[in-house]
């Protein structure tokens, strides 16, 4: 169970990181509303939060290694692989802040929490990294492969995210979506551009 966990765990938190890029990017999947992607990423982020705490749960139940409740949240202090655990540890206590702050949004305003926010992508190398140094798949040739395609989807959409990253709209450009947008669901014809005010320079 800890071993298949982990393994699920690393898929659904690569799909949870590169559903946050296409949050990122504005990109709209076929068949779903405009919220329907930044819905789809807390959903997959939640499973994948699941599936971590069963992972925890059955690593710290098996009675072949000895990992204390210490041990998941104190990196670098169990006897049993001190190096890779700790380096899960980290990772899960970089998640464990970016849940907290994400519970706690309204009060910390969105610039902290989208400071804090980045940690999950520091969190995911890391926990890549534990895999591959305390796992015991990595003589099958599927899980190379496999952690081999979530590194290259990965690195893809890190370079995408830098790249094609959206600018910030200007009030014009919003009120120009919320017309269009206006339109879309409810069939109303756009008013003629020609007789709108025109907005102050530089807006």
């Amino acid at each position: 169970m800890n071993r298949a966990t982990g393994i699920v765990c690393l898929v659904l938190f690569t799909a949870v990181v590169l559903l946050g890029v296409a949050v990122h990017l504005r990109t709209r999947f076929p068949g779903l509303p405009r919220f329907g992607t930044v819905a789809l990423h807390r959903g997959v982020s939640l499973v994948a939060m699941v599936f971590l705490g069963a992972h925890i749960v059955s690593a710290s139940a098996d009675s072949y290694v000895s990992i204390s409740l210490t041990d998941v949240l104190v990196p670098f202090v169990g006897s049993y692989d001190p190096l890779w655990l700790g380096l899960g540890t980290v990772a899960f206590d970089l998640l464990l802040a970016v849940v907290v702050t994400s519970l706690l949004r309204a009060r910390l305003g969105r610039r902290a929490w989208r400071a804090v926010h980045w940690l999950a992508y520091a969190s995911w190398p890391l926990a890549v990294v534990h895999g591959l140094g305390i796992g015991t798949d990595l003589a099958s040739g599927w899980m190379v492969w496999l952690t081999a395609g979530c590194v290259a989807a990965m690195a893809v959409a890190l370079v995408l995210g830098t790249v094609r990253a959206p600018r910030r709209d200007r009030p014009a450009d919003i009120l120009r979506s919320s017309r269009e947008s206006r339109h879309d669901s409810f069939g109303e014809s756009p008013r003629d551009s020609s007789r709108e005010p025109s907005l102050p320079i530089g807006v």
